[in-house]
């Protein structure tokens, strides 16, 4: 069984925060559309997480992405990756983190079930990175080359453009993706928990990048169930660019659902007025089928965003 919403669009995945702890403090991080202030006391726990997840693929969605916060700052991290890669049905997790952690961590997640893994790297100047992050570039090249070791496949670097800040590094991200057999995703800001001043002068559209890309490409294909974005072949490289912003393609072709860190169904990353809170109905006891009714009722919530 497979859910759709009023749209006719599947709900084929989910991407579930499991904390809002971070060791950086990225300045451009839209913390998966979180409302600043949530309450951390919250954090689920790993039966609570794993019994959602159980949910979620009892009802069709078969792809798991975990996020954060920094999914790594959770010291059970490796039992939450265990216990969900065993439920049956599941086809794919993978999970979204800065990699500064991940050097000693990569081989035993594989090893425990996680397919894949997204390394955010927005530049490879350590000067630039701290400026942005926080952190050391080295720690996350070092996370980088030990995914990659431990055959998490594919390992991309999810590359946020900021105007005048790292979108004259394309070309050298791209030289290290092929040197590391990595793919490079290419991504717009989003006017997510920034401010209108850090968003009017950080935002840097993708077109010119799309149409470099496009001129070198060997191949071309377009994620249909991943809001039809496109993936760019080109003879030593691939390339994947993500801009959501007036793209009409983007929602209208949206297969997700959020779970919030403090165990909320996010139908949409641009909307916190039509949650659905899953935990404290668990706490209280509900049922599979309660909780099975709810995670139905957040699809139904789901809607494009540009609805153009």
């Amino acid at each position: 069984m497979v859910l759709t919403d009023n749209c006719g669009r599947p709900l084929l995945n989910l991407r579930l925060a499991i904390t809002r702890h971070c060791n950086l403090r990225c300045q451009y991080c839209h913390m998966e559309g979180e409302e600043i202030g949530n309450d951390f006391a919250k954090e689920m726990s790993i039966d609570e997480i794993v019994r959602i997840m159980r949910i979620a693929v009892g009802l069709g969605i078969s792809r798991v992405k975990l996020t954060g916060g920094e999914p790594l700052m959770r010291k059970d991290i490796q039992e939450i990756v265990k216990g969900i890669a065993a439920l049956p049905g599941l086809k794919d997790l993978s999970m979204t983190t800065n990699g500064t952690m991940l050097a000693h961590l990569a081989e035993e997640l594989h090893t425990n079930g996680l397919k894949r893994i997204n390394v955010s790297l927005p530049t490879l100047d350590d000067v630039v990175y701290d400026k942005l992050c926080g952190g050391r570039l080295d720690d996350a090249l070092e996370g980088v080359k030990a995914a990659v070791k431990a055959g998490l496949y594919p390992v991309k670097l999810n590359m946020l453009i900021l105007k005048d800040v790292n979108d004259y590094a394309v070309p050298e991200m791209m030289e290290f993706a092929r040197e590391t057999g990595t793919i490079l995703q290419l991504i717009e800001l989003e006017p997510i928990n920034v401010s209108e001043a850090y968003y009017s002068a950080s935002h840097r559209p993708l077109d010119d990048y799309e149409d470099m890309l496009r001129q070198k490409a060997v191949k071309v294909e377009t994620r249909q169930y991943m809001q039809s974005r496109r993936i760019y072949y080109l003879p030593h490289v691939k390339v994947e660019v993500i801009h959501p912003i007036e793209n009409m393609e983007f929602c209208k072709n949206c297969t997700r659902l959020r779970v919030t860190s403090d165990g909320k169904l996010k139908p949409c990353l641009m909307r916190n007025d039509n949650l659905i809170d899953f935990l404290t109905p668990m706490r209280n006891g509900a049922s599979d089928y309660e909780l099975t009714e709810l995670f139905k009722l957040a699809n139904q919530k789901r809607q494009p965003y540009n609805k153009e």
